[in-house]
């Protein structure tokens, strides 16, 4: 049976309502999933309006309420007139909308009423000026209202290759002395696990070097000799089928013609940049190692065309997509 799923809204001055309303216009989601809505039903009549677009919904108190097929069943939380959300501008009332429905998304999944959700595009300073903060002192906001204390992290993905990454938000000249055997393997069993709930038997994992030509032989620096190259082996040993260091000037051809299905990248931008070239629009952001299946777009609020009714629902389509395949669908076909 499909994995009941959770639709989030996002930021009410954002993309994420619009882009929602024009993807369940667009298409039947309960191919992948039974989709339930969670947000204000006002928020959603006006992504429709801007989106120009209507299907039913039936509004219903919880999960257990929920009937396929049918109207789309929606949790209405009633919390928040459009009146007071302008468009295109940061709002403290939008963020502490957005905090509200991930935590309420979130205690559903541990209650066992969904098996995860994909959220409408959040804006990180709304949702601080809202109260809700995504790291408070040391902890992450899901990490936190999940209970859960094991590693996560993001991964990303378009077009099927997805990339997880050894470092993220520091600066660049930070990064060799943030690398680490243990680091770096926590990276590559965090793809591979998540690979594997995605639907992936045995997935074709490569590292990425940090420097040009994978060092020159330690010419041209020595992290691949010393750090990279024997987490690679002792992942391998593992029993991970995981290949590296390699190139990154050459490594993501390879893999967009299929070479491999993940990419373990050693920072932020090494694998941002490749996938939002390869297709901007359709990048997919998954909170990997969690106990839940999670995922968002990875555009954000695009808040300059936000109201304008000209924003593409493709990637918001995919993240529910990947967020049933790690919840246990699986594509018949």
């Amino acid at each position: 049976m499909e994995p009941v799923i959770g639709i989030l809204l996002g930021d009410a001055a954002g993309i994420g309502p619009e882009i929602v309303a024009r993807m369940f216009a667009k298409e039947d989601l309960r191919t992948y999933c039974r989709p339930i809505i969670i947000g204000d039903r006002r928020i959603l009549a006006r992504g429709m309006e801007i989106a120009k677009v209507d299907f039913p919904i039936t509004v219903i108190e919880e999960p257990s309420q929920a009937r396929w097929p049918g109207p789309i069943p929606m949790i209405n939380q009633e919390s928040l007139d459009p009146a007071g959300i302008p468009m295109g501008q940061i709002s403290a009332l939008a963020g502490r909308e957005t905090g509200e429905m991930m935590v309420y998304a979130m205690g559903l999944c541990t209650g066992g009423q969904i098996s995860g959700f994909a959220f409408g595009p959040y804006h990180k300073a709304a949702m601080e000026y809202g109260g809700y903060p995504l790291l408070e002192k040391g902890t992450s906001f899901f990490g936190r209202h999940l209970n859960w204390n094991k590693p996560f992290g993001e991964m990303n993905v378009v077009r099927n290759l997805w990339t997880s990454r050894v470092t993220s938000h520091i600066p660049l000249k930070e990064v060799s002395e943030n690398l680490s055997v243990r680091r770096i393997k926590g990276s590559i069993h965090l793809a591979h696990s998540t690979l594997k709930k995605a639907g992936f038997n045995n997935p074709r994992l490569a590292v990425a070097a940090l420097n040009p030509h994978c060092g020159e032989e330690g010419l041209c620096g020595r992290e691949e000799i010393e750090i990279i190259s024997p987490a690679v082996k002792e992942a391998v040993s593992e029993g991970i089928n995981v290949f590296g260091p390699l190139s990154a000037d050459t490594l993501f051809a390879e893999a967009v013609n299929g070479a491999y299905d993940g990419v373990v990248t050693l920072y932020h931008d090494q694998g941002q940049i490749a996938l939002k070239l390869l297709d901007f629009e359709t990048v997919v952001t998954v909170l990997a190692g969690l106990p839940y299946a999670i995922t968002t777009p990875s555009h954000g609020t695009a808040f300059d065309i936000a109201g304008k009714g000209v924003a593409r629902s493709e990637a918001m389509r995919q993240a529910v997509i990947i967020a049933a395949k790690i919840a246990g669908w699986r594509d018949p076909g």
